[in-house]
């Protein structure tokens, strides 16, 4: 005589209900059940602690009256909810969450006006497609956030002056044949850490040439007023920084030497260690970049002197640069501030131009070479109005 079918674990309602509730404090509470000690026992247990209590919070709130149910009972709810594929089989070390929902609605908040900003004044295609996607989905619950989850409260201004969205390019007939038309083969290169090929169209500042290049894509960089990239060269490790649009639109992968994305990172910290020691963009050429990084690189003292009315702007500034020091002075009844920087020589002549922004208000003071050069031009420009 066959067996009685055996009673589905969740068939009785108040059990259901329970799995339910379950789910709905792991989707209004992501993070929930984040660990807290260092002993895994002690873990555990905290992580269900939090998550029993934050699941009679949820019962309340919905008007239902659930037992105190133990840890043990939740614990087997959580694994029915792997088994279904609602959680992935893997550890939450830091928190449940269900699928892709990692965020509460504050969180998701911040994060879509940053990335609605950036779509917009930095014209990034991808985040453009993303962004139009989300408000899409997500325009019941601005409607019944009154507009609030869509109101722009923090914006960058900072625009790109390029052309970076294809589409934006193909609706304006403004098609330019750059790196842009392929930012999707880089960015997955970038990740798969996989050598491409790239075709430098342009060398402004005549250092790099033109022509095709082997890399390793490390990052996409915005920095005023353009998108980036930065890279490492196949044949000698040399990093470098170059302007998107400044690359062909093909993008060629080479079959050697994939690397894993430890290593990709490895070399990425490497790169921002040179950004954060330098002024701007320029990494050095071979020789200075080994140098340095082999900690062998000359430091220049650099120090300028800006005037008032600038000289309070300059005192606000505590982070320009990890070096700097800042002295207060007065001549004359006169107010200025001297600015020190102790920097590689691969950076000056950004530095330069970061000061010469502030035209004569600005004297450089060491070291002699800079503060020469810089009265040169000074009187280039006179010459240069005088004509």
């Amino acid at each position: 005589m066959p067996r009685p079918p055996s009673p589905h674990p969740y068939s009785d309602p108040s059990a259901f209900e329970r799995l339910l509730v379950l789910l709905a404090t792991l989707i209004r509470y992501p993070g929930v059940g984040g660990f807290t000690y260092d002993e895994a026992a002690a873990q555990t247990h905290d992580a269900l602690l939090e998550v029993q209590h934050y699941l009679q919070k949820v019962a309340n709130e919905l008007g239902l009256a659930l037992p105190q149910y133990s840890t043990h009972t939740l614990r087997k709810d959580l694994v029915t909810l792997r088994r279904y594929g609602v959680l992935n089989q893997r550890m939450y070390r830091w928190g449940y969450y269900v699928g892709t929902g990692a965020m509460n609605l504050e969180e998701l908040r911040i994060i879509l006006q940053a990335a609605r900003s950036q779509a917009q004044a930095q014209g990034d295609p991808q985040t453009r497609q993303v962004c139009r996607q989300l408000e899409k989905r997500l325009r019941g619950l601005d409607l019944e956030l009154q507009g609030q989850l869509f109101y722009p409260v923090r914006s960058h201004l900072n625009r790109t002056i390029v052309y970076s969205d294809p589409e934006e390019m193909m609706a304006k007939g403004q098609y330019r044949h750059t790196l842009f038309h392929c930012i999707g083969d880089v960015e997955t290169a970038i990740v798969q850490g996989q050598p491409i090929q790239l075709h430098r169209l342009a060398d402004p500042f005549g250092t790099a040439g033109v022509g095709r290049i082997q890399v390793y894509p490390l990052q996409l960089i915005y920095s005023e007023p353009a998108w980036y990239l930065l890279f490492e060269h196949l044949p000698n490790q040399h990093l470098e920084i170059e302007r998107v649009d400044r690359f062909g639109d093909n993008v060629q992968r080479l079959e050697v030497n994939q690397r894993e994305i430890a290593l990709q990172h490895q070399r990425l910290q490497v790169a921002q260690k040179l950004l954060q020691d330098g002024w701007g963009l320029y990494l050095g050429t071979p020789q200075q970049q080994q140098l340095e990084l082999a900690g062998q690189g000359k430091l220049v003292e650099v120090k300028v002197r800006f005037f008032e009315p600038v000289d309070a702007f300059i005192l606000e500034g505590d982070r320009r640069h990890p070096t700097q020091k800042l002295r207060k002075g007065q001549h004359d009844g006169k107010r200025f501030v001297d600015f020190r920087v102790r920097l590689p020589e691969r950076s000056l002549s950004e530095f330069c131009r970061w000061v010469n922004r502030f035209m004569h208000h600005a004297k450089f003071l060491t070291p002699e070479y800079l503060a020469k050069q810089h009265q040169e031009n000074a009187l280039k420009l006179v010459r240069l109005y005088a004509e």
